[in-house]
């Protein structure tokens, strides 16, 4: 009889893990460190695997030193981007895109009358300043906003991986897609809990 034990549990990380200094400066002070550190951890836990999509690799390496990070250690760190032609999404998904995006455009017009009103009244780069911060919270926050992102939610889907991701706008759609996250703060001791054991 063949056990129905799990063999290994993945986890899909993401960029934000190496660069947002938020959750970076436990592994190290600087994007090459931490990934470098992140690596020496992961190598001490067989029972875990670690995914990145090949995207998100490649806008890491922007990040790293690619000459301070070993090349036996990314044997631990599997790039693979998601079977694009093979998964299918529900329709639902689509569905609360596109309202979320009408929202969001709807929001982004508001912001656009709000900076004319103003003209006249406030200085002209004041009025830029307020309506880039503005802009961007109502269109680009909590929304999946590039390919990168797209490429962790489906990975972490074909998977059925844990999503590590300081992207709120990611964990929102995983939330919705019914896919596991874990919190990114707490991301260096759910690894340490697995060295413990050992």
């Amino acid at each position: 009889m063949v056990s129905a034990r799990r063999k290994k549990d993945r986890l899909v990380l993401d960029t934000s893990i190496f660069v947002n200094p938020d959750v970076r400066n436990d592994f190290g002070s600087s994007p090459s460190e931490a990934m470098n550190n992140f690596l020496l951890m992961a190598e001490q836990i067989p029972s875990l695997e670690f995914y990145m999509p090949s995207s998100v690799f490649d806008e890491l390496l922007n990040f790293v030193d690619k000459r301070r990070i070993p090349g036996a250690l990314l044997a631990v760190l599997h790039r693979k981007s998601p079977s694009k032609h093979e998964l299918t999404t529900p329709a639902f998904f689509l569905y609360e895109l596109i309202e979320d995006m009408r929202q969001r455009i709807n929001k982004g017009l508001r912001v656009a009358e709000a900076a004319v009103k103003s003209a006249g009244k406030v200085d002209e780069r004041e009025i830029i300043q307020g309506m880039r911060k503005s802009y961007r919270e109502a269109l680009r926050e909590g929304i999946l906003d590039s390919r990168e992102d797209v490429d962790l939610i489906l990975l972490a889907k074909e998977l059925d991986a844990v999503l590590v991701t300081v992207d709120q706008g990611a964990v929102k759609w995983a939330e919705k897609l019914g896919i596991r996250w874990l919190l990114p703060e707490k991301f260096k001791e759910y690894l340490q809990s697995f060295i413990d054991k050992a």
